[in-house]
């Protein structure tokens, strides 16, 4: 059975075992790449995406696309690849001001990508985030 590469809120609240339940369900199947330029790559997300999709003091993971959008305070959003620098998995959560890779815990800020707990030890590379209207792409 394979893993999710993202996480819904549904999922999460399905799992019921707390934060560790959650890591467990949501941790993404790695390429293992380790600190390499190849585990900083993330795509594009170019269907526009509802702003109201992405919370505000939390984010969203698009994995088929390898980008995840955050709304660190309203009307402010940030894109950024979601390739966790540390061994190329794609992260599994936006969660309390996160963004969480499930494969070995770390956490990048939701509104600059730094690291905020390792291993990873390189921010998550930013992704230009446009807003027109009520849609938001990113490239």
């Amino acid at each position: 059975m394979s893993q999710p590469t993202s996480c819904s809120r549904r999922a999460l609240l399905k799992s019921g075992g707390g934060a560790a339940g959650a890591l467990a369900l949501c941790a993404c199947g790695s390429g293992g790449g380790g600190d390499s330029a190849a585990a900083a790559q993330g795509g594009t997300l170019g269907t526009p995406v509802p702003t109201s999709s992405i919370p505000v003091g939390g984010g969203k993971v698009f994995g088929d696309a390898r980008v995840v959008v955050t709304q660190p305070s309203a009307g402010d959003f940030k894109g950024f690849s979601a390739v966790c620098t540390h061994a190329g998995c794609i992260v599994a959560m936006v969660v309390n001001g996160a963004i969480v890779c499930g494969c070995h815990g770390s956490e990048f800020d939701i509104a600059t990508g730094a690291v905020k707990q390792g291993p990873a030890t390189r921010p998550l590379p930013a992704r230009t985030v446009t807003v027109s209207g009520s849609d938001l792409t990113v490239a």
